[in-house]
This record gives C-alpha cells, structure tokens and sequence, in this order.
C-alpha cells in the first residue's frame, strides 16, 4: 500500500520528463524548418543614377545622391567617365552638349550644366559629398573605355581616388567591360565587383570571382534558373533597370538581391507588399 504511494510518484514524474522533452524536441524542429522562411533575403533598392525622377534632381547629380540617401535605400548607382587628361567625371552618356567626354580635355567640360542646373561633377566633388551622407552605399558604375588598356587605366584612377576618400567599404563596382571588371577585382579583391553585360552564367561568374551578376532584367527572364544557380554559388544578385511595377513583382518573388530603378520609392513599396 504505501509502496504504491512512493512508486507512482517516480513513475509520474518520468513521465513527465519525457514528455517535456519530446515537446522541446519538436519545438527545436519546428524552429529549424522556420529559420530558412524568416531568413529569406529581402531585395534591396538601388537608385538608378541616383534619385533623379524628383523636383531639382538630375541624373548623376549630387543632388540625386543626396536625394537617395533621403529615401535611404540600399545604394545609389553613378556613372563614371576618364576626360582625355584623366579626370574621372560622373555623367552617363558618352557625350555632354555634344562634346564627347573620353576625348575632350576636362578643361572644356567644367563649365558644361546638368538639366537641374549643377555643374558637371567630377568624381572627387561626387565622393566628397558622399562622405558626409551615412546611409548610401555607393554603386560605381566604370564606363567601358576605348580600349582594354584605357579600361585598366580608368579602373587604376578609379580604386585610387575611392581608397584614399576612405569610401572602399561603402562601395560596390559594376562594369559592362569584362576587362575593366576584372581589374576592379584585381585591384580591390574584397570590394563587391558585379558584371553587366549578361552574357556569362552564374558558374562564370564566380570562377571570375565577382561578387555576382547584375543583368538586365529581360536578360533573367531568358534565364531565370539563373537565380538559383547564382544563390547555389553564393553569389548575389541583381537586375537592372526595372521601373514596370509587375517586373518589379516578378523580380522581388524570383528573390532577386538587388533592384536598380528609377523609381526606387515605389521600388521600396514592392519589396514591402511582396518579399
């Protein structure tokens, strides 16, 4: 009788034991097989050319950098020309007013004005201002020169003026010229160096040891094992210039990293209604 009462106890207790270590055990599991859910990479917005479709901007102005920063999104993308005396200037087309940049003296281009009224921004006047503004990461993108060693020579000045404004770590390169991306990545091994021109795989890529892809966005759409390819290698992301919101909702549910626009705050929107 009274061995009944000391036994059961035990009993009960052990019981017990096992039971809150089974329930330990599935709440471990159910944690495990939640953790690649919650950590599913979030695409993140770069403005293309900077913030420049809002009143006083332009594109590659300093005030479409500063306007990026505002909105704090991920990076704002600039272009990045050498004059014929070597001065690297921010300005995406190959010609200002006419003048062709590669070939002209920066003498004869300092004066020249971007729509919003700024004067043309060398890349030091560009990285000053950049120094000040915290939040944006700054997405240089190297214009393919004349020939492959023009190209070398740019992505020498370029890495040099960006190392000593001490901006290396809030700058990633992005090049369509495969021998200027190459020396990006020579020159500045563990800065992030994304190719252009979409015409290498993800398994490429990497051999190359570029930090990822950055395509055009019909580029993915004609190859979207490429997204699980690239996440496969570890490598990132990103497309380019997505301003259609149902690409953008096409390219935010394929997990793209990155998302260049022109329309970064409805960008920012998308990520938000469809990560």
């Amino acid at each position: 009788f009274f061995g009944y009462f000391w036994i059961k106890p035990k009993v009960t207790y052990k019981i017990y034991i096992m039971k809150q270590l089974k329930l330990s055990l599935l709440f471990l599991l159910c944690v495990l097989v939640a953790v690649p859910v919650s950590a599913k990479r979030k695409t993140k917005v770069i403005a293309h050319r900077g913030y420049w479709k809002t009143e006083g901007s332009a594109q590659n102005s300093i005030r479409s950098l500063e306007r990026a920063n505002e909105i704090k999104v991920y990076g704002s993308e600039f272009d990045v020309h050498l004059t014929a005396d070597n001065v690297p200037v921010v300005f995406h087309d190959s010609k200002i007013q006419g003048k062709p940049i590669q070939t002209t003296p920066y003498a004869e281009l300092k004066d020249l004005k971007l729509p919003n009224g700024e004067t043309l921004p060398t890349l030091e006047q560009y990285l000053d201002r950049a120094k000040k503004l915290k939040k944006t990461k700054l997405i240089f993108e190297l214009k393919s020169h004349a020939t492959p060693q023009r190209d070398r020579e740019a992505a020498k000045i370029a890495v040099d003026m960006v190392n000593g404004k001490k901006l290396t770590k809030r700058t990633e390169y992005i090049a369509f010229s495969l021998e200027a991306a190459k020396e990006l990545h020579r020159l500045s091994p563990k800065t992030p160096v994304y190719y252009l021109n979409g015409d290498l795989s993800p398994k490429q890529l990497k051999e190359l040891g570029f930090a990822g892809l950055d395509y055009n966005y019909k580029v993915m759409q004609k190859h979207p094992e490429w997204f699980a390819e690239a996440k496969d290698l570890k490598l990132k992301t990103n497309v380019w210039t997505v301003d259609d919101p149902q690409v953008m909702k096409e390219m935010i549910e394929n997990g793209v990293d990155f998302l260049t626009t022109d329309y970064p705050e409805e960008a920012q929107k998308a990520v938000h209604l469809y990560r």
